[in-house]
């Protein structure tokens, strides 16, 4: 299914987007890739959701990419004996270990781990920041605290501790059969929760075992500061404002979300913008002007994807928002300053044959009469690092692979088709040919690029370009039969 615009569309299926007919409808309005959020959802209904995903993608033909985002470790107080207590600025109140129900003065966090990373002056968040506490003192299995920011305090709400590295695994005990479940169902990307550092990443791409790209989600400050050595582990990011904009200043997120989005590209990474994008169509039909801004703002920055969350899952107009995402994408992609924004953030990037070969295939589109790019693939890496170039052109990224096809569905401007092993270059010249025909990406005579790598079959040789007319006559002289 051609898309006539480059940025992705991720769509977050729920309670309101579970059936065959809701979810053929969001991926016709524009959604290329479904997130299964395991925090929600049994693992029955998670397969049920996975299966029709599946029956669509054969059905239209259109690979899909699915992407399964782990919960994660959750941090949560206790309770409280009256179920909520009323917190003042300069009050003080203490967290421990003991787990009697709680009251104005104290609540149980019952996270020992916590306690072993605090040190005096820490922050500790409750309730996505709106309560905010500052650690006179500590120990083992307590810490004294002042209220900075008070505010209701009510049964198990979320706690963030933003100043320190918390000595927490990435993946919980039910992440790790979450994992399990999601690679076995045979999902393409899984999305890491919690993540700090590099190594928090070792565990998953053991237990995944190749079945899924790895993507992390930034929304801690000590991802933000380790960011360049947990990109060159990750195979994608999800810039995951949320938790971001609870752990730092608000104000830090813009330029952290777009220095983020611009190393991802240099790297030849994919990133999703996510969090809160067209919140207000949770319950409305129409954003507001300033989620529409936000929008357009991710995808001038060159962001991969930008992501609904509630507003696809839970929200009473999943098919608006999809289609106002789309509609936002198609917009900016056609202002000039789309384009000059996107050619003047290129990175110049010479460092492999096939880095040359995706920027020569660039620049000939861009000075002659082409297209579309169309390059072999097997893992997807040439695919990435054409999408890296952020052409002018359409990039049609032809593989025999299953999984490449869907996993590049999260890649900006990547149109996937599936095409059989080819073991000579005259055949791959004329299946590009046939399928640039056919998709709609050229017509008779005009010409494409294609680029591919002698031996086929072969991850990582990229090494040849050709243009080539789109005509029956040169068809017929490649291939007479």
């Amino acid at each position: 299914m051609r898309r006539h615009r480059n940025v992705k569309i991720v769509a977050t299926l729920g309670p309101v987007s579970s059936s065959y007919e809701m979810i053929k409808a969001l991926h016709e309005a524009g959604a290329d890739v479904f997130r299964l959020n395991m925090s929600h959802g049994t693992h029955d209904e998670i397969a049920e959701r996975h299966r029709l995903i599946r029956q669509i993608e054969a059905e239209l033909s259109s690979p899909i990419a699915i992407l399964a985002d782990l919960q994660g470790p959750k941090l949560r107080v206790g309770s409280f004996a009256n179920g909520e207590e009323e917190l003042e600025n300069g009050a003080a109140f203490r967290m421990d270990l003991d787990t009697a129900e709680g009251d104005k003065t104290r609540v149980c966090l019952p996270h020992p781990e916590i306690f072993a990373a605090l040190r005096p002056d820490a922050t500790l968040l409750v309730n996505d920041g709106k309560i905010r506490l500052r650690v006179k003192s500590c120990g083992t299995d307590f810490a004294e605290c002042e209220v900075i920011n008070g505010g209701t305090i009510s049964n198990r709400k979320g706690v963030n501790v933003p100043d320190v590295i918390l000595p927490v695994a990435a993946l919980s005990e039910k992440d790790r059969a979450d994992l399990e479940f999601a690679c076995e169902l045979g999902i393409d990307w899984l999305a890491l929760s919690f993540v700090q550092r590099p190594e928090d990443l070792v565990e998953a791409r053991e237990l995944a075992k190749g079945r899924a790209a790895i993507l992390s989600k930034i929304e801690k400050p000590s991802a933000v500061e380790r960011f360049d050595d947990i990109l060159n582990a990750s195979d994608g990011i999800m810039v995951a404002r949320g938790d971001l904009g609870v752990e730092l200043p608000v104000q830090n997120v813009p330029p952290i979300q777009k220095r983020l989005v611009r190393k991802c590209r240099a790297a030849a990474k994919p990133v999703i913008v996510a969090t809160q994008m067209l919140e207000s169509m949770i319950e409305s039909p129409m954003p507001t002007r300033a989620e529409v801004s936000d929008v357009a703002t991710a995808i001038y920055e060159g962001s991969d994807a930008v992501m609904l969350s509630a507003e696809s899952a839970a929200g009473s107009f999943p098919i608006e928002a999809v289609t106002t995402m789309n509609n936002v994408a198609v917009e900016v992609e056609s202002d000039p300053t789309y384009r000059t924004i996107m050619e003047t953030s290129r990175t110049a990037q010479r460092t492999s044959v096939a880095d040359g070969i995706v920027s020569a295939a660039r620049e000939i589109a861009e000075t002659t009469d082409i297209k579309a790019i169309c390059c072999y693939t097997q893992s997807g890496t040439t695919a990435l690092l054409t999408a890296r170039e952020r052409p002018r052109v359409p990039i049609i990224a032809m593989t025999s692979e299953t999984n490449t096809a869907r996993r590049l569905a999260l890649t900006w401007g990547t149109n996937c088709v599936m095409s059989g092993s080819k073991d000579r270059f005259k055949e791959a010249v004329v299946s590009a040919v046939r399928a640039a025909l056919s998709e709609g990406y050229a017509t008779q005579n005009d010409q494409i690029v294609i680029t591919a790598g002698v031996p086929f079959n072969i991850p990582g040789t990229t090494n040849i370009l050709r243009v080539a007319p789109c005509n029956e006559r040169m068809i017929y002289a490649m291939d007479p039969e």
